[in-house]
């Protein structure tokens, strides 16, 4: 089951949001950054089954990819 076919509500996540003020998140973290590697690999993994998982009722959650990353990390 994809996420896509699911009516499951997340909040929001955007990794290359900016900043309400200057800077943005990318010029605070640097190019070699271990943070980075770890958002690169992230995103590559398929995380259909995690997905699958989470219930349509109740509030938004918030979303598997930003939360993997920040226990990587």
């Amino acid at each position: 089951m994809k996420k896509q076919d699911l009516n499951v509500a997340f909040k929001d996540y955007n990794p290359n949001q900016l900043m309400f003020l200057p800077p943005s998140l990318e010029e605070l973290i640097p190019a070699q950054h271990p943070g980075r590697v770890v958002h690169q690999i992230i995103e590559r993994i398929d995380l259909s089954e995690v997905y699958s998982r989470y219930s349509e009722n109740g509030s938004s959650s918030y979303h598997p990819k930003m939360l993997l990353k920040v226990l990587v990390y």
